[in-house]
């Protein structure tokens, strides 16, 4: 599995994991009971717009100040932490092939110098690569080959991340893809399915989702759409004539009701009010990139059937959405808890509604845990 960007990865002291979103600064700290995990540290703050959009970090000093203001108030004296890049345009996950013979150096000359380019949306000098070998493989010409996972960012926005931390006088152990984090949460959940079943990840956070179709435990292709929490929540009150806002506590107490669908699979908004219609409206867009999401996976060859949606992210607590993508899509559906997952040992009991949304920021803990 993908460790770290720029050799983050080397032995340090055990940290926190630190999850930055354009809503919230999440912080976790686990420690290690026999074979099962305690929650000692789980904390959150706001973070004002115009700080972090569409995966970046716009306004690194203030960052830095909303970090150092939740670490201090969660009395945590580590200064070390794991943390996690969300997906989207600046980041890319491929699995590709390459030559079982290579060694250790010519594997890592190759997928870094050669075959990284063949597959970035922007130049190899503008990124930060990293690789972890998979399985071996025969291919339909009889050559034995290995598997590589390859994942890579933009280093304008690795260096985003490095230069907030130091901000906040925290090093940073390990930087990766928010979609790792969360895989590592939920890994108990993903053996559930056999190798010959995938299952489709749907992370809703706060400005987007990211679609991460897995299949024993790795990602084979990951999307993210421009679709979260706040254009729901939007629609919501635009709808009700509610005065705009970046909370989405209104979601919190929704549930999506589960309608008849008319021939073309759309729900049947007859004796529907406005709010809801337009909530309605939305997830269906959600519903209609997930399906050209699994579509797309589909045909690109000798691909897994999608056996389950696993819905998780703050956008994942809403009431009934399981049976609304379930029943748009003809797939099961589920929504995960990730205290569940792991069996997490917890000191005061966390809402269901605010589980789903701890996946990340929990596997990033899970790394740290000491």
């Amino acid at each position: 599995m993908f460790s770290s960007f720029k050799g983050l990865l080397s032995k340090k002291t055990k940290g926190i994991g630190i999850e930055l979103t354009p809503e919230r600064v999440n912080i976790a700290r686990l420690r290690k009971k026999g074979q099962a995990f305690q929650l000692v540290t789980l904390a959150s703050a706001e973070v004002p717009e115009g700080v972090f959009q569409e995966g970046q970090i716009v306004d690194s000093a203030t960052m830095a100040e909303i970090i150092q203001s939740v670490v201090a108030e969660s009395k945590v004296k580590i200064k070390n932490a794991a943390t996690a890049i969300p997906g989207g345009r600046d980041t890319v996950t491929r699995i590709i092939p390459v030559p079982a013979e290579l060694d250790d150096r010519e594997l890592r000359e190759m997928v870094l110098n050669q075959e990284a380019g063949l597959y970035l949306p922007f130049p190899r000098e503008e990124a930060d690569v990293d690789y972890q070998k998979l399985g071996f493989f025969v291919d339909e010409d009889g050559i034995e080959k290995v598997q590589v996972l390859l994942v890579a960012t933009r280093k304008e926005v690795t260096d985003s991340y490095i230069s907030t931390f130091q901000q906040a006088g925290i090093t940073i152990n390990a930087l990766e893809i928010s979609s790792f984090s969360l895989i590592r949460t939920i890994r108990e959940q993903l053996r559930q399915f056999t190798p010959q079943e995938a299952a489709a990840i749907v992370d809703i956070e706060f400005e987007s989702t990211e679609i991460s179709i897995v299949v024993d435990g790795v990602p084979q292709f990951s999307r993210t759409v421009p679709i979260g929490t706040f254009q729901i929540q939007s629609a919501l009150s635009r709808a009700m004539n509610l005065p705009p806002s970046r909370s989405t506590e209104l979601l919190q107490g929704m549930t999506v009701p589960v309608m008849p669908m008319d021939s073309v699979g759309m729900p049947k908004m007859g004796g529907t009010n406005p709010g809801t219609a337009a909530m309605l409206r939305v997830l269906g867009e959600l519903a209609d990139e997930l399906r050209r999401s699994i579509d797309f996976y589909l045909n690109q060859g000798d691909n897994l059937e999608v056996a389950q949606l696993l819905l998780a992210g703050p956008g994942g607590a809403i009431g009934q959405l399981d049976e609304f993508f379930s029943q748009r899509l003809s797939l099961p559906a589920s929504q995960v808890d990730p205290v569940a997952a792991l069996s997490l040992e917890v000191d005061q009991e966390i809402p269901s509604v605010q589980r789903p949304g701890l996946g990340v920021v929990l596997g990033l803990g899970l790394r740290e845990a000491w």
